[in-house]
């Protein structure tokens, strides 16, 4: 469990160097602080209340957890840590059977995660300093009840939990709703308040680095695995088979949204590829452990089509989610948690049947009914949220600022450093003639230095 919840903070990293190849060179930097500044604001957060808000006891129709009960991870350690000759037993607060403060780590990497995928939809605009008051009111007042809400189940870590993990009972095993389709909403929800990029849609913004793109990928790939396979909180079975489905879903996707490609445009990409795997994932995230391989086959390929198709629709629509956030994220989380009411199987740990296994749309309604309800919440605060942060403090730089880069104007840095190519050895630099090199070869040694 401390190796998957080192793999899933990995995925922050890689999620930057994927948003940062992404957007133009002048917002690389920008782009990478908010998937990395989430590291440290989430991180705090979530020690001094957020885990008690998401998993400590319910205080009310399994909307909430208490607050206080775990503030500052109260509770959570303490007692007998090493076991010696003759005295008492280990004897440590767990989750399961692991060590409390390790699932408080693993839950904590989720939380990260889950705001910086945000950030994507806002890239060139958004000023800094707004977008951690909105990340930190976001943590705060959709993320820890949402996670409360599908990740706390009766008599694990509290007596009662949220209400979608155990009076609805719909199947998210990692994320799909609380992760996926909560971050896409928000990131929906701020573009709409933010207003599109300067030049939008009639400029071209292309990537400034692919190959930082497909890193990225492939550490969220990477790191992904202990996203999947360690939500079973143990190395068993459960853990085996959502690996694999992890796996393969994968690379379904990304097969299918290169097949749209080729057929839709000519040429399969680079950014296609790397799309279409981050799709898959985030698919096969709620339905891992309720289907076989060949369903998570079948979930890839879909989700991988529809994600490809979805990204077009800000086009047509008219809103500037810079990354397709909402193409991706939303519209992948929604396909994932939906079709496990098609293809589960009770031959897979998650012991329930879909439409497709006999099991008629009694499990559809349930996946159905929380995509919505997360989607819908997130939604609307996110959108109260964005227009308060607007109110407080503005949310945009000016179209000045936006010209020139909001790297400098923010953080008064710069990815790429052009300016040392123009001096001494740099590229452009012509070469010393004969008669400058005859010269250097008859300095004094001592020329230059103090007598």
């Amino acid at each position: 469990m401390l190796a998957s919840s080192a793999l899933v903070l990995l995925m922050t990293p890689g999620l930057a160097l994927f948003y940062g190849g992404m957007v133009r060179s002048k917002s690389v930097l920008n782009m990478m602080m908010m998937s990395i500044s989430s590291l440290g604001l989430v991180g705090v957060l979530w020690v001094l209340y957020g885990y008690s808000v998401a998993f400590g006891n319910d205080v009310g129709g399994g909307l909430l957890g208490n607050p206080a009960e775990f503030a500052g991870l109260k509770g959570l350690f303490g007692g007998t840590y090493l076991a010696t000759e003759g005295g008492p037993p280990v004897d440590i607060p767990l989750v399961g059977t692991i060590p409390a403060t390790v699932f408080v780590a693993f839950q904590a990497m989720f939380a990260i995660i889950t705001v910086a995928l945000i950030s994507g939809a806002v890239a060139d605009r958004l000023r800094f300093g707004p977008w951690l008051l909105f990340a930190g009111l976001w943590a705060t007042i959709v993320y820890f009840p949402v996670a409360h809400w599908v990740f706390s189940f009766n008599g694990v870590t509290a007596e009662n939990g949220g209400w979608i993990a155990n009076d609805l009972k719909a199947i998210d095993f990692a994320g799909g709703t609380a992760v996926h389709i909560n971050a896409g909403a928000a990131a929906l929800a701020l573009a709409l308040v933010l207003g599109k990029r300067r030049g939008w849609p009639r400029e071209p913004m292309r990537p400034h680095n692919l190959t930082l793109v497909m890193l990225g990928a492939g550490l969220l790939w990477f790191g992904w695995f202990g996203f999947n396979a360690g939500s079973a909180v143990a190395a068993n079975g459960v853990a085996g088979l959502t690996f694999v489905n992890t796996l393969v879903a994968t690379s379904a996707a990304m097969l299918a949204w290169l097949l749209v490609e080729r057929i839709r445009d000519g040429k399969p990409t680079s950014l296609g590829a790397a799309s279409g795997l981050v799709a898959g994932l985030v698919a096969i995230t709620p339905s891992c452990s309720s289907v076989s391989p060949i369903g998570a086959i079948a979930i890839g390929v879909i989700t991988g089509i529809l994600c490809a198709l979805a990204v077009g629709l800000k086009f047509r629509f008219g809103y500037d989610d810079s990354l397709d956030v909402v193409g991706v994220h939303l519209v992948g989380g929604l396909a994932g948690t939906l079709l496990v009411g098609f293809f589960a199987t009770s031959s897979a740990p998650a012991g329930v049947d879909g439409l497709f296994y006999g099991g008629g749309v009694d499990q559809l309604w349930r996946q159905a009914v929380g995509a919505v309800a997360v989607l819908a919440f997130s939604f609307v605060v996110s959108l109260i949220l964005a227009y308060i942060v607007k109110a407080v403090m503005g949310l945009r730089i000016s179209p000045e600022e936006e010209a020139t880069g909001i790297d400098e104007t923010e953080h008064a840095e710069t990815g790429y450093d052009f300016s040392t190519l123009h001096g001494i050895g740099g590229l452009g630099t012509p070469r010393p003639s004969a008669a400058t090199n005859a010269a250097a070869e008859h300095v004094p040694a001592n020329a230059g230095k103090e007598s």
